[in-house]
C-alpha cells in the first residue's frame, strides 16, 4: 500500500518499481520516518534526481543549501519536535512569510503545521534531501548539543578530597570552594544528559552509604550514576545555587527554578524541589518542556473518534471539559494542546495554575500563591471580571472552586480543568461528593477525559508474543479480536530503553450524553454511569489500551501496568 502522495507520483512516471515503492512507503509509515529520506537511504533514487523530480512537479522555488548561510535561520522558530516530525526547517523570513525548507513538497500538512505553530504564512522552499538532513542535524546539534556523563567525570569527582569541605555554622556546605569546578561541570553534564535522553525528572538522593542519581524516562525511574556519598552536600549546594535557593536552609523544603541555556536562543527550564531526609537533602528536578504542549493533538495518541469528541467539545462556546488521571499521566499536555487549538486573536484566555509550568504567548497565566491569599477560587473570580472567553483552572480541589467553575461554564464561558480521579465516571461522583448539585453537573460538564501514559514499543526490536486463547480472553480481548490478534512484547536494543521508546496516551473520552445526564440527575453511582458509557459505545481505559496492544503500539505488559482488568 502506498501511504505517500510522492510515491504515487513516482509510480505514475514509472521511475521506481511498484513493489519497491510499496515496501519503502510501508517502512516509512510504520517507523514514522520521512518517505523522501527512505528513498535515498534505500538507494531507490539519487538526491539530485529526487529534487529535480519534485521541482518539476511543484511550483516551489529551488534552493541549493550549499550556498545558504545558516545564520539567516530564525532561531525563535527552531523547535526540535516540530522539525524532526515534519522533516523540514525554517530558513528565513520576509515580512509575515516564513520560508520552510522541504524535500517533499507533496506533504501539505507540513506547511499547515508550521503556519499554525508560528502564526505566520508558511511557504515551501525545495531542497535536496541529503542536504536538508545535514542542515537539520547541524542546526539541532549546535542548538542542544549534550555531552553525556562519562566515566572520567565520575572518577574526577572521586578524586576530590571530600575532607576539605568547608561548612558554615548551620552545617551547610559552601558553594564557592576551589574544588567545586568538577561538581559544576558534572551537574551541567547531568542536566544536559537528561535532556538528551528524554527524561522528565531527575532525582538526586542521599543515603547512609551511597548517593545515587536517577532519571525518569518514559515514566519509569532508571539509575544513572552513583557519585561519592561524601559529596552529597556539595551537589545539593550547587543545585540550590543554580535554583537561587537558600543554601544555608537544610531543615525545610524549598522550591525553585533553573534556566539552563543551551545556546544563544534556546533554554530549558527545570522546576526544583528540595526535601530534607535522614541523610541529607533529596532534590528532584522536573524538566519543563514547552515543546511537549506544541506537538499537536494528532500526536497524543487519541483514537480518531476520541480526537473528534475532544475537538467538538473545544468548538463549543460554553461548557466544561475535565481531564482526570494520576500525577504524571499527561493531563497538563492534554489541556495545553486544547488551549493551543483555542489560542486565536479573537479569544481571551486566562489560566490559573499551581505552578505555571509552560509559558504560552497569547494566554494570560496566573501563578497561584496560597500563602499570599491567591487561591484557585480567588483567581477564578477575578477572571470572570476580565471578559474571558476561555478559562483554565489547574485543578478543582474544593467545593468553592468547583461552584465558581461550573457557574462560569453555565454563563457563556468554556472552562477546562483537571481532577484527580481514576476514571471518567468517578469524576462525576467526585463532584457530587464535593457537594455540587447534580443538576449543575449535568447542565455544565460536556466532556470528561481520563488518561494514562504508556510506553511505546521500540519498532526496531519488538517481537511477537504468543498467548493461549483463554489467556487472551481473560485479559479482556473479545472473541473476534482473538481470532486475528497479533501482539508484541518488549525486547531491548541499543536504540531504546528496555524495549520501549517514547510514550503515548491511553484515553477514555466520555461525552455527557442525555442518558448519562439522566443518571447524574438520579444520583447514580460511578459503576452505573460507567455501564451506561459502555452501552453508549464509549471505550474504557482498559479497552483503549487493548486497542493499542492490537495495533502493536504498546505491549500487553504495559497495558496491564497502566490499566486495571
Amino acid at each position: 500500500m502506498l501511504h505517500h502522495s510522492l510515491a504515487a507520483l513516482l509510480l505514475r512516471d514509472k521511475l521506481i518499481p511498484e513493489d519497491k515503492l510499496t515496501k519503502c512507503s510501508e517502512y516509512a509509515w510504520e517507523n514514522k520516518l520521512p518517505f523522501s529520506a527512505c528513498l535515498i537511504d534505500q538507494k531507490l533514487i539519487s538526491p539530485s534526481e529526487l529534487a529535480n523530480f519534485c521541482y518539476l512537479e511543484s511550483n516551489a522555488p529551488w534552493l541549493d543549501l550549499d550556498a545558504f548561510n545558516p545564520d539567516y535561520i530564525p532561531q525563535e522558530f527552531i523547535n526540535e519536535r516540530l522539525i524532526r516530525k515534519n522533516h523540514a526547517i525554517p530558513l528565513y523570513m520576509r515580512g509575515n512569510v516564513l520560508y520552510v525548507a522541504v524535500s517533499d513538497p507533496t506533504r501539505i500538512e507540513t506547511l499547515d503545521e508550521f503556519q499554525f505553530r508560528t502564526r505566520m504564512q508558511a511557504e515551501a522552499v525545495l531542497v535536496e534531501e541529503s542536504k536538508l538532513q545535514k542542515l537539520i542535524d547541524s542546526v539541532l546539534e549546535n542548538d542542544s548539543s549534550a555531552l553525556g556523563v562519562t566515566a572520567e567525570d565520575e572518577q574526577e569527582l572521586r578524586d576530590i578530597d571530600a575532607e576539605s569541605e568547608r561548612q558554615d555554622d548551620t552545617g551547610a556546605v559552601s558553594a564557592d570552594t576551589k574544588n567545586d569546578a568538577p561538581i559544576v561541570i558534572y551537574i551541567n553534564k547531568m542536566l544536559l544528559d537528561a535532556i538528551k535522553r528524554g527524561a522528565s525528572d531527575l532525582h538526586f538522593e542521599p543515603y547512609e552509604q551511597e548517593y545515587r542519581v536517577r532519571f525518569r524516562i518514559d515514566g519509569v525511574l532508571h539509575e544513572i550514576a552513583k557519585p561519592p556519598v561524601q559529596l552529597a552536600g556539595r551537589i545539593a549546594a550547587r543545585l540550590k545555587v543554580m535554583s537561587q535557593l537558600d543554601i544555608a536552609e537544610r531543615r525545610l523544603p524549598q522550591d525553585g527554578r533553573i534556566k539552563l541555556k543551551l545556546s544563544k536562543h534556546k533554554a530549558i527550564d527545570f522546576r526544583v524541589s528540595t526535601l530534607p531526609t535522614l541523610y541529607g537533602e533529596k532534590i528532584v528536578l522536573r524538566i519543563l518542556d514547552a515543546a511537549a504542549a506544541m506537538i499537536g493533538i494528532e500526536s497524543l495518541g487519541y483514537e480518531p473518534d476520541q480526537q473528534e469528541l475532544y475537538e467538538e467539545a473545544l468548538e463549543k462556546p460554553q461548557g466544561m471539559i475535565l481531564v482526570t488521571g494520576p500525577t504524571g499521566s499527561g493531563k497538563t499536555v492534554s489541556l495545553y494542546t486544547g488551549l493551543n487549538i483555542l489560542n486565536t486573536p479573537e479569544r481571551n484566555i486566562s489560566t490559573a495554575e499551581d505552578p505555571v509550568e509552560i509559558n504560552l504567548m497569547g494566554i494570560n497565566q496566573v501563578q497561584i500563591n496560597v500563602k499570599a491569599g491567591l487561591t484557585f477560587a480567588d483567581a477564578l473570580r477575578s477572571f470572570l471580571r476580565q471578559d474571558p472567553d476561555v478559562v483554565m483552572v489547574g485543578e478543582i480541589r474544593d467545593l468553592e472552586t468547583a461552584e465558581i467553575a461550573i457557574k462560569a461554564a453555565q454563563t457563556g464561558h468554556l472552562v477546562l480543568s483537571t481532577l484527580h480521579t481514576n476514571s471518567a465516571a468517578e469524576t462525576l461522583t467526585r463532584l457530587m461528593n464535593m457537594g455540587v448539585p447534580s443538576y449543575n453537573i449535568a447542565g455544565s460538564v460536556t466532556l470528561i477525559i481520563a488518561q494514562r501514559l504508556a510506553r511505546r514499543l521500540c519498532n526496531t526490536c519488538k517481537d511477537e508474543e504468543k498467548l493461549p486463547k483463554e489467556e487472551m480472553l481473560r485479559q479482556g480481548f473479545s472473541e473476534e479480536q482473538v481470532k486475528t490478534a497479533k501482539i508484541f512484547k518488549a525486547v531491548g536494543c541499543d536504540q531504546c530503553t528496555g524495549g520501549y521508546k517514547g510514550r503515548t496516551g491511553v484515553y477514555e473520552v466520555m461525552p455527557i450524553t442525555d442518558s448519562i445526564a439522566d443518571l447524574i440527575m438520579q444520583g447514580a453511582s460511578s459503576l452505573e454511569i460507567a455501564k451506561q458509557a459502555r452501552r453508549d459505545g464509549i471505550n474504557s481505559l482498559r479497552q483503549s489500551a487493548l486497542l493499542k496492544v492490537l495495533k502493536g503500539t504498546i505491549s500487553l505488559a504495559e497495558a496491564n501496568r497502566v490499566t486495571n482488568f
